[in-house]
């Protein structure tokens, strides 16, 4: 350990040296609490809720308001429940990560839990079971609660609370498709199937489109599942038949935005590049080695022509040096006898650095390649910025999708394996996904998820409201202020 510290300090002081920016992995600070009475801690739990709360209450009143014009199906009569109080407590168990409806009826039910969330909500009434928010899911059109959604990213835009994270004036759509559920029994006729070891597996997959920024910052915005139709008999639905579809959605919701699409390497074709076209949409789409062959031996044959280094750039970045070279102007054929055509730009990004080796604590030099192809031309004025801040971006979906499967969302728990109420509770999960990323990247908050981490932070929000902690004056007084987003 002592060699290793010791390692670490002397490739500092290199890379400073060097002019190159020192790589710091953030971890979560390993020290006991700095509170020291327990009316400090209730003033801290006061304001965490305070703070969490500022935010909610900008999203609120829309999001009440939307779910109140969903088409209830239930008779009047019978009706004990308002429709809203029932999908939010279906957002509830997913903001504050319970990860079954069995624990949502255990977690969301407590007395002094109750008492403090109707001071928040005033709606609430009644405390529904989690059943009927399934047999409500079941029925109602859950379309509308991605809607919902949409609403308040549209919200947002419009008071401009995301323009300082743009990079080139473009929105970055982060495309990925992953799997859901998976069965060994037909739990559904919209299911997909594979073989898997002579047996049927019958699974779910669903394809992802979230907003990326700067800095990791991601969104979820709209998703599309894959289905197993009548009219496509012994057909598969797919990722790319998917992105057609999700294509045209996001075309229609944001007509007259700019866009920048960034996809991984199963896109890299040229239907999916004239699509992107038609819609007047960059892109910026990861190229493998074994992918498009005729187009990697055209610009390797003209990357040997640029002598003079036209095509090339060279910086320091963070802790890496990046070498840059790219092709103009390549035709992609395709289609029946390569009929059709797609002009696109190819750029490969040669990066090394350097770092303390965990098994012996000596400094090794690293290195990688990442290849892109372009829908605009490059130059060396362009080429950091669509490469670095927007075409690197993209692992931000990757990265939102491991925090959703595994960080306490349960994307992959079957919440119900009805296909309407499922979609029902992952429009829900998203949507509670989404609140938590917005709060959390407030100023203040942000502060305390670097302390505690988000699934701790959540934790400690979850645990004060099941507590007799809170000022309930202070919380109803707050509620009836404007509050201002400051995100960090």
């Amino acid at each position: 350990m002592k060699e290793k510290k010791k390692a670490q300090k002397e490739l500092r002081k290199q890379q400073q040296a060097e002019g190159l920016k020192a790589f710091v992995k953030p971890t979560l600070p390993d020290r006991k609490s700095d509170l020291e009475t327990p009316e400090q801690e209730q003033a801290e739990r006061q304001t965490v809720i305070e703070e969490m709360l500022k935010p909610f209450c900008i999203v609120l009143p829309l999001i009440l308001e939307k779910l109140n014009t969903v088409e209830d199906y239930r008779q009047v009569k019978k009706r004990k429940h308002k429709l809203a109080v029932l999908l939010l407590f279906g957002i509830l168990a997913f903001i504050f990560q319970l990860e079954s409806r069995r624990q949502a009826n255990r977690e969301l039910t407590t007395p002094i839990f109750l008492k403090n969330l109707k001071s928040i909500i005033p709606d609430i009434d009644t405390v529904p079971h989690q059943v009927t928010i399934n047999r409500l899911l079941c029925k109602i059109d859950v379309s509308q609660l991605e809607e919902l959604l949409l609403e308040l990213i549209h919200q947002f835009m419009r008071n401009k609370k995301f323009q300082r994270y743009l990079a080139d004036r473009h929105w970055c759509v982060a495309i990925d498709g992953t799997q859901k559920l998976c069965r060994d029994y037909p739990f559904a006729e919209e299911s997909s199937q594979r073989a898997m070891h002579e047996e049927t597996q019958y699974y779910v997959y669903v394809l992802e489109a979230n907003l990326v920024f700067s800095g990791g910052f991601s969104l979820p915005l709209l998703s599309e599942f894959c289905e197993y139709t009548e009219n496509e008999q012994g057909k598969q639905d797919c990722e790319l038949k998917a992105f057609t579809r999700l294509a045209k959605r996001l075309k229609k919701e944001f007509s007259h935005l700019a866009i920048m699409v960034l996809l991984d390497g199963l896109y890299a074709n040229g239907p999916v590049f004239a699509l992107c076209r038609k819609h007047n949409w960059q892109f910026m789409i990861v190229l493998q080695d074994k992918s498009l062959t005729s187009l990697w031996r055209e610009a390797l044959a003209l990357k040997n022509l640029d002598d003079g280094g036209q095509n090339t750039f060279t910086q320091k970045w963070g802790n890496r040096r990046q070498r840059f070279w790219w092709v103009n102007n390549l035709v992609h054929e395709y289609g029946p006898n390569g009929r059709k055509k797609q002009t696109v730009h190819l750029v490969v990004c040669e990066e090394t650095w350097q770092e303390v080796d965990r098994k012996t604590s000596q400094i090794v030099t690293k290195s990688s390649r990442h290849a892109w192809v372009s829908s605009q031309l490059l130059n060396k004025k362009n080429v950091h910025i669509r490469c670095n801040l927007q075409a690197r971006h993209r692992w931000a979906i990757e990265h939102s999708l491991l925090v959703e499967k595994h960080h306490g969302y349960g994307y992959e728990h079957a919440f119900s394996l009805d296909w309407n109420a499922m979609r029902g509770y992952h429009y829900l999960m998203r949507l509670a996904h989404f609140m938590n990323v917005l709060a959390f990247k407030t100023l203040y908050m942000a502060k305390k998820v670097r302390q505690m981490g988000a699934q701790g932070l959540i934790r400690y929000i979850f645990e004060t409201l099941k507590g007799p902690w809170l000022d309930l004056a202070r919380i109803s007084a707050l509620l009836t202020k404007k509050h201002q987003l400051r995100l960090e």
